[in-house]
């Protein structure tokens, strides 16, 4: 029997016998407006619509072959059955766990006979298709490139490392997005009242659901299972409503005490950053992982952590903001769950960093004169020169240019008359700190017009000729 004569028995066994099969493929979607989530691939005249016929007579004949990328539980292998259910085409599913070079083979065959004898076109559904090594990919090329099969490829992985060129340049890229918690908790509102599901044999409180959409982090399949499991224990207790004391004993997993609206999101975001910002690397990664179990945006937790890098760290270890950033760019990257190892990573460098407060208290400091008034005019000297005219206004008169002058300072008056020697920035002796208070010393002192010790007033020694030295 050929694997798509196997696909069509599953599913017709299936419609037969619906309590037999999991509930995520009795829900499995039947057209594409059941489709949830993905609205920017499911719009009117899209790649997938044509697919599937709409707009364009005939069903898939003549369409590019279509590579869906995205997270586990977003709808890869949903929409390809879409495709399946609503086109005429003979229907073929892969795995590539499974199938090798031998199965494609056989699956290429068999549309290029049933092609030939009955007119009829070929989709193939390969799942995993970054799991196919070189060669078994480029067994593909003949079948994709001649138009025998329609293609259609789903992978986890980044195609543009996981497939090859050539397979990837005849196919159409398609990019499916993270699940929102608002399209998956209107899936499980269809799931229990829709016949093919639970047929409202039970019921799902609000703090039941919410607890089942923290542990699906955005996966349909994962939100689906665990509702199965919820509604058997609660089923097998004789209960009617799925309670979170059930749900939390089907899913093995505690629902955390974590309002993302309300007073605990406030409460464990600051427990965070209060930990960082008292060394405590233990506590600082425990409110971390309270955040994530919760299903806390990972881009909430990456700003904290920018904010916390210059207020709490600062200069005491420049490199900390680096590193905070870094972590909020790799976060908005990769996402759930890889992200918690790098938002780690930025927790504990924070909390174990040397702390200084010194810019935040002068930035502070500064805005507070400005707002009271204390501004003035620029020194005439440092105004723009550049304009004709302004040289008689007398801009840019008597100003030294540092570069020239041993030391690279210049002791002339930068700020405003009314603010003039005022110390806006006072550094702490912590960690890399010590070496900018030791800077700041000096550079003020030349400033103000004292001389600079003479090792330094000789500026720096002569770089020796290549070569020599």
């Amino acid at each position: 029997m050929e694997p798509d004569l196997f696909t069509a028995a599953a599913e017709d066994r299936q419609e037969r016998e619906p309590s037999a099969s999991p509930l995520a493929a009795r829900m499995r979607p039947r057209t594409l407006e059941e489709v949830v989530g993905q609205q920017h691939l499911l719009r009117p005249g899209s790649p997938l619509r044509r697919l599937v016929g709409e707009g364009a007579a005939g069903g898939p004949a003549g369409q590019s072959s279509v590579m869906l990328w995205g997270p586990p539980g977003t709808g890869k292998t949903t929409l390809a059955h879409v495709v399946s259910r609503a086109t005429d085409a003979r229907f073929v599913e892969l795995s590539a766990i499974t199938a090798g070079v031998k199965e494609v083979r056989a699956v290429i065959d068999g549309a290029r006979r049933s092609s030939g004898a009955y007119g009829k076109d070929t989709v193939l559904f390969l799942d995993e298709i970054h799991r196919f090594s070189k060669a078994q990919q480029d067994s593909l090329l003949p079948a994709v490139e001649n138009r025998w099969v329609t293609l259609i490829a789903a992978t986890t992985e980044n195609p543009y490392f996981s497939v090859i060129s050539p397979l990837l340049s005849r196919s159409l890229l398609l990019t499916l997005e993270p699940l929102t918690d608002d399209d998956v908790r209107g899936l499980v509102r269809r799931a229990v009242a829709d016949p093919r599901g639970l047929d409202d044999a039970v019921t799902l409180p609000e703090e039941a659901e919410n607890h089942l959409l923290r542990v699906a982090g955005g996966d349909a399949r994962r939100a689906l299972t665990a509702l199965e499991a919820g509604a058997g224990a609660a089923l097998a207790k004789g209960e009617r409503e799925i309670s979170l004391a059930s749900l939390e004993e089907a899913v093995d997993r505690a629902a955390v005490k974590y309002d993302r609206d309300g007073d605990q999101h406030y409460d464990v975001a600051s427990a965070l950053i209060k930990s960082i910002r008292g060394s405590d690397v233990d506590a600082a990664l425990h409110y971390l992982a309270r955040m994530i179990e919760a299903g806390e945006d990972p881009r909430f937790i990456a700003r904290r952590l920018m904010i916390s890098a210059s207020e709490d760290v600062g200069m005491a270890d420049p490199t900390a903001l680096q590193t905070a950033v870094a972590a909020a760019q790799a976060v908005a990257m990769i996402g759930f769950p890889e992200a918690r190892i790098t938002l780690a990573q930025a927790t504990v460098t924070l909390a174990l960093a040397p702390k200084s407060n010194a810019a935040y208290l002068a930035i502070d400091a500064a805005l507070a004169d400005v707002r009271a008034g204390l501004a003035g005019p620029v020194p005439p000297h440092l105004r723009d020169s550049h304009y004709r005219g302004s040289q008689k206004l007398g801009h840019g008169q008597g100003y030294q240019y540092p570069h020239d002058l041993p030391g690279g300072v210049a002791a002339q008056q930068y700020a405003p008359d009314a603010v003039h020697g005022k110390r806006y920035y006072a550094p702490t002796r912590y960690g890399a700190e010590a070496r900018y208070a030791d800077v700041a010393e000096r550079v003020r002192a030349r400033l103000a017009g004292r001389p600079l010790p003479a090792a330094e007033e000789a500026g720096p020694p002569a770089k020796a000729e290549e070569g020599k030295g």
